[in-house]
């Protein structure tokens, strides 16, 4: 239903997460995992609209990140090297990153979730 501008995505689990039907989860790009947001798309939308954003992404700044986001079309991500998921990546200072299509990034977490066995 919605991504961000670090290759996160969002979506409402439909049975398909197997986790709760109709609550909103995040499919985070430092763990690969679905994460739960809200208790539905009502809550997800107050979620984003009510300042909570700064804190939730706050692990996910990098000096310049509002000049660089403002930059890059609504149907980019951007790709860190080394990925945010792995141990050297953690730190997004020092990753270097590149804007790429949505789609190429979604299908990059999704290799890259099957190779490493994430569930």
């Amino acid at each position: 239903m919605a991504d961000d501008a670090i290759g996160g995505f969002f979506a409402i689990d439909g049975g398909g997460l197997g986790k709760s039907p109709g609550k909103v989860y995040y499919w985070a790009p430092d763990t690969l995992e679905w994460e739960e947001v809200a208790d539905d798309y009502s809550n997800f939308l107050l979620f984003c609209f009510s300042g909570n954003l700064k804190k939730y992404y706050s692990d996910y700044r990098w000096k310049g990140w509002e000049k660089e986001v403002s930059e890059i079309n609504g149907d980019q991500t951007f790709n860190f090297f080394p990925p945010l998921w792995s141990k050297e990546g953690k730190k997004i200072e020092q990753n270097s990153r590149k804007a790429i299509p949505v789609e190429e990034q979604y299908s990059f977490n999704l290799d890259m979730k099957k190779q490493l066995g994430i569930k």
